[in-house]
């Protein structure tokens, strides 16, 4: 299939529209009294993970708010991070971990967040999504898709790609998605599966992207 059968032009431009009144997914916010630091970034990517927005939001503030530089970071106690985190999800794995990552980035890195790739993924606790996320919204670097479980379900769901992972989905959009479109992708992605595209039954009806769908494995809608 080509490039103009997606239609690519036509449902970012209208995904764009739609989305405008929703707010932006936590990784990519504007958060009030927390420096825009790839350190923030990554420490909100890594709350985020398995963990509704508005709890990551509200872990982000407490935490990020006094404590957003790996030196501040490391004065603490697991205990003590764990208490400003609770409750995401696993957040005594998530305190521990952001601990070492600390650790590690005042070890090895003077205290920065690499802007490698690669590197990123040699960090304990850090995957090819949270590496993605702090490339594209932590070091504003172009060319990287960042993949959760929505930039995984709608590009399926759609018919771009067919494919059974977000590891997967990462590989088959790179090759099939124009890079235009990269910067976009995670937060639209994101905020059309939250609000319109969600995994069950989603709100068909209210889809401005019903025309261009074919809604593969879509058994009900509303």
């Amino acid at each position: 299939m080509t490039q103009d059968s997606f239609h690519f032009d036509t449902i970012f431009r209208l995904l764009k529209q739609q989305m405008a009144t929703y707010g932006q997914p936590i990784v990519s916010q504007k958060k009030k009294d927390i420096p825009e630091t790839p350190f923030v970034t990554l420490i909100s990517c890594l709350l985020s993970l398995r963990t509704k927005d508005e709890v990551t939001a509200q872990a982000s503030q407490r935490l990020l708010t006094k404590y957003h530089t790996p030196q501040e970071i490391v004065q603490l106690t697991e205990q003590q991070i764990e208490t400003m985190i609770y409750p995401v999800g696993f957040y005594k794995t998530k305190a521990r971990r952001i601990k070492d990552i600390s650790k590690t980035l005042l070890e090895d890195y003077n205290g920065k967040v690499p802007d490698d790739f690669n590197e990123l993924l040699s960090l304990k606790g850090v995957g090819r999504k949270t590496a993605n996320i702090v490339m594209v919204y932590g070091h504003k670097k172009h060319g990287y898709l960042p993949i959760d479980t929505h930039c995984h379900r709608i590009p399926n769901r759609l018919g771009w790609i067919k494919t059974k992972t977000p590891e997967e989905t990462e590989q088959a959009l790179l090759k099939v998605l124009p890079p235009k479109y990269w910067d976009d992708f995670n937060d639209l992605f994101v905020r059309f599966g939250q609000t319109i595209c969600v995994p069950v039954s989603p709100f068909c009806s209210r889809c401005s992207l019903q025309k261009y769908c074919k809604k593969i494995r879509v058994l009900t809608s509303r």
